[in-house]
């Protein structure tokens, strides 16, 4: 199993696929499907039957997950960039080895 280097609260841009440019937030990462959900992206059409929470029913649209490969973190300046890890002091970080910041 690979180490993700995307985690839930990061803010990504889609680079491969139908949704190519859309950026959201990440809500959800699936471990060990190596997908993520993203917040806005990758909408679809899901039929629902009635329930308590939802008493009319119908169709409605939700995120379904993308994977990983296909997705690219952003910097604070919004900017898309490669994720690196390394040790500062006692401490494990994630890096943009873009702009060399700590994220």
């Amino acid at each position: 199993m690979t180490k993700l280097k995307i985690k839930s609260g990061d803010t990504v841009r889609v680079i491969a696929g139908d949704n190519k440019g859309q950026e959201g937030k990440v809500q959800k990462v699936l471990k060990d499907k190596n997908k993520a959900i993203v917040e806005g992206v990758n909408l679809v059409s899901k039929h629902k039957k009635p329930s308590a929470a939802n008493p009319q029913g119908g169709i409605v649209k939700q995120e379904a997950p993308i994977h990983i490969s296909n997705l690219s973190l952003l910097t604070s300046k919004g900017e898309a960039t490669r994720v690196g890890y390394r040790v500062e002091g006692d401490k494990k970080v994630r890096f943009s080895k873009k702009s060399n910041e700590v994220i």
